[in-house]
């Protein structure tokens, strides 16, 4: 059986604190790869070929598994990225408002020994409530979730926002589905347990 270095293809301390989770060893490396979406790409498409070269872009000197994730939000059959900015957040929660909205999380791992690269994609649904513009507003000057797909931390006060949600993983929600990770490391040879 041969010994990998994981490795985690991103920067997220989100992503890090779900790894943290399983109680592994890893590493983080920045991925160099150009995140633009191509022209009529579907969010399947999209965040598999996001998480793919991800874990792919990154070059480490030693045999592992490098892990690669990525999201996107889908209001209206358009995909929304993160929002970056107060008032960008502020617009997308107000459509979210009353709504059903799907999360897409691609997820690959990159055994660089093999050269084989195995993506999968998780699907989440999240249900949120109908919220008053001043909800919205003082959601987000309290959590700032201007860095996250959808303007908000399931994580965290984000939870509020919400009637229910519906997935397998919750963990795909916050952006790196552990379910999948658990059995794709499996098929690498790396158990976790």
């Amino acid at each position: 059986m041969q010994n990998y270095q994981l490795v985690l293809a991103s920067t997220s301390p989100y992503r890090q604190q779900l790894l943290n989770k399983l109680a592994v060893s890893f590493i983080t490396a920045s991925p160099q790869f150009d995140e633009t979406p191509l022209e009529h790409e579907t969010p399947i498409e999209l965040v598999s070929r996001l998480a793919k070269g991800k874990a792919e872009s990154c070059h480490v000197e030693e045999t592992a598994l490098i892990i690669g994730s990525d999201q996107v939000c889908v209001i209206d059959g358009r995909i929304i990225g993160k929002p970056l900015t107060e008032q960008k957040a502020i617009e997308q929660l107000t459509q979210q408002s009353g709504q059903s909205i799907q999360f897409f999380t691609g997820l690959a791992v990159h055994n660089n020994l093999t050269k084989q690269t195995e993506v999968k994609v998780d699907t989440f649904t999240v249900h949120f409530r109908s919220l008053s513009q001043q909800q919205i507003e003082s959601y987000v000057a309290k959590e700032q979730p201007l860095y996250c797909a959808g303007s908000f931390k399931s994580e965290g006060l984000g939870i509020a926002l919400f009637e229910r949600l519906e997935g397998k993983d919750p963990n795909t929600l916050v952006g790196l589905p552990l379910i999948d990770l658990i059995d794709m490391l499996h098929n690498q040879g790396f158990e976790v347990l």
